[in-house]
């Protein structure tokens, strides 16, 4: 299951969230979403656990809980939906 985690304090590192969910379980992958432009975290990220009972668990167990001196928000990630094609506008 991909878990979206929200309102991370922009020191977190990718091995951090990994580590606080890993205590619920097998974590196969965690991502930080990184500005494209300056780099820096945008602040929030993913995490992916292939077993659906412990990845609830981690949710359940999360969310509204402190990491790094802030609260985050953690969620079932929803799929990403199609934006619309921007055109130029002149």
């Amino acid at each position: 299951m991909n878990i979206y985690i929200g309102n991370l304090a922009y020191t977190v590192t990718e091995d951090d969230l990994r580590d606080a969910f890993s205590e619920f379980g097998q974590v196969d992958s965690a991502s930080i979403i990184n500005d494209k432009f300056s780099g820096r975290s945008k602040g929030f990220g993913f995490v992916d656990m292939p077993n659906d009972s412990e990845a609830r668990e981690a949710i359940e167990s999360m969310n509204d809980k402190d990491l790094n001196g802030r609260t985050i928000k953690v969620n079932e990630a929803k799929p990403r939906e199609e934006r619309p094609v921007r055109r130029d506008r002149y």
